[in-house]
């Protein structure tokens, strides 16, 4: 998440940005201090109280708390592999984005089980990618950690993903057709 904030938010460090959090409970850390300059509003979002926890979502498939674009930034770190419909969450992140907004996603390829209740997934760069074209979610990048470089902890364990993708600036004709399309969808997940 560090190198995100380096590559794709320094240059913003005097604009106020809204920056969401999705999973941010506080159970290995923070990103809240990443996310700490003066003019960014960093919102904690999570399924249940806790430390590092703002807004408590009452349908993590719904998050009526959040009005659509209005979000610039969405980060989630080691949450989506505990997240059983992840294309539903993708289809929120794309309606709260702002067009031009950017999400990163992180979340492991590899590692052990580890229910946080449930642990469903594990993701490589083509499987980001697909479920930011499912989004309608530009793709700036996604790469998978291959590094073998030493680590004070088990983090390269996890061989974490990384997704960046933007949502685009439509013309009102293909931001209808998103639309219409993003809700059929979620009608028919659920």
């Amino acid at each position: 998440m560090e190198q995100f904030c380096q590559r794709y938010l320094d240059g913003f460090r005097a604009d106020p940005l809204t920056i969401y959090d999705i999973g941010s409970s506080d159970v290995n850390g923070s990103y809240r201090p990443l996310f700490s300059a003066p003019q960014w509003r960093y919102i904690g979002v999570d399924m249940a109280a806790g430390e590092n926890v703002d807004m408590v979502l009452d349908d993590i498939y719904r998050w009526q708390q959040i009005p659509d674009g209005g979000a610039d930034v969405v980060i989630s770190g080691q949450a989506f592999e505990h997240i059983e419909y992840i294309w539903i969450t993708m289809l929120e992140i794309f309606r709260i984005l702002k067009p031009g907004g950017l999400c990163c996603i992180i979340a492991p390829s590899g590692g052990y089980e580890h229910r946080y209740p449930l642990d469903c997934w594990r993701f490589y760069g083509d499987g980001f990618r697909a479920l930011a074209r499912y989004a309608s979610l530009d793709v700036v990048e996604a790469t998978t950690e291959n590094d073998h470089g030493s680590y004070s902890d088990d983090s390269l364990l996890w061989r974490d993903t990384m997704l960046v993708a933007r949502k685009p600036h439509f013309n009102p004709l293909t931001r209808l057709k998103a639309a219409v399309k993003h809700r059929l969808l979620r009608e028919l997940s659920l």
